[in-house]
């Protein structure tokens, strides 16, 4: 299999390629604007196949790529290769704007191609295991995901679209929510958006989303909340558990590596195995779409 990979900053260069470049049966080709970037980063992982223009890719026989450029240079790139047949895995988000995401979705539909999405955090082994879908169903009472950053606040839809997003679709896990079930509280500072917070309730279970881009640290944590027992998990690798008041500490296995905590290789696991079956599960196409409906939903809400 033979994947192009279009943009070479910074996440594509620690999150994707220490794991992709290390994958058995698989061939990569490079792409990136930058000719002196291109250069240095083929020759460290002796990748032949390297260009400056994504349209190259066509004529080298990929068989799906992903990408990693700006948000804004995404919507192109997705309809070119979707297009052109092949297979696309965008990181998040797929654009800035709902309607072009379900523009690309369609399109999607119409080559019978999967549009798979990089949201890293469905993948995260020590969480995960708990949003079993038979504990989606019957048992959540509650999920809240924290994620927050210092001194960052900034315009509203690159807030909620190229970062809020993570939360937000961290905790829709059903993908089938409507404008009308969200509850959005705001706080601005010097005119930016500061702090976002976003909830909303499905039979039992409350769905919490928060950043705050003024918080006093980097930090993320989850929180998830059945009968009797909590769960709270710190950075995304370690946890504490308390069931009837009895307390456990909760970790992954030693030596596991860091980009398998953060839920890369799993990731990566499944849009390899998506592109080698040629299609994905309908549910994974609503939610990647709710999720972004959601992002627009709020923007309008803050009048963006």
């Amino acid at each position: 299999m033979k994947i192009g990979i279009i943009g070479l900053g910074d996440i594509a260069q620690k999150a994707y390629l220490p794991v992709i470049t290390q994958w058995p049966g698989i061939e990569l080709a490079f792409c990136t604007r930058n000719p002196g970037v291109l250069k240095q980063i083929a020759q460290t992982h002796r990748i032949h196949d390297a260009v400056t223009d994504y349209r190259e890719l066509a004529g080298l026989g990929v068989d799906g790529v992903m990408i990693h450029s700006a948000t804004a240079s995404h919507f192109e790139i997705a309809q070119f290769f979707l297009n052109q047949g092949i297979p696309v895995f965008v990181d998040k988000p797929l654009s800035d704007t709902y309607a072009e995401c379900e523009s690309l979705y369609n399109l999607a539909e119409t080559k019978q191609l999967p549009l798979f999405m990089g949201f890293n955090r469905r993948y995260l082994p020590l969480i995960q295991p708990h949003l079993s879908e038979k504990v989606m169903q019957e048992q959540l009472l509650e999920i809240r995901w924290q994620k927050h950053r210092l001194n960052q606040p900034g315009d509203a839809r690159t807030f909620v679209f190229d970062d809020f997003i993570h939360p937000l679709d961290s905790v829709n896990l059903k993908g089938n929510v409507q404008a009308e079930d969200l509850q959005v509280i705001t706080q601005q500072l010097h005119g930016k958006l500061a702090r976002l917070d976003v909830a909303w309730q499905i039979d039992q279970t409350i769905h919490q989303a928060s950043m705050n881009r003024i918080n006093g640290v980097t930090a993320e944590q989850v929180t998830l909340n059945f009968e009797n027992q909590t769960l709270h998990f710190d950075s995304l690798a370690t946890g504490t558990g308390w069931t009837d008041g009895a307390e456990s500490k909760l970790t992954l296995p030693d030596w596991t590596p860091m980009l398998e905590s953060k839920g890369f290789t799993a990731m990566i696991a499944h849009w390899l195995d998506v592109v080698s079956h040629g299609r994905m599960d309908q549910t994974l196409i609503q939610r990647n779409l709710n999720s972004h409906y959601l992002a627009e939903m709020i923007c309008k809400k803050l009048g963006q």
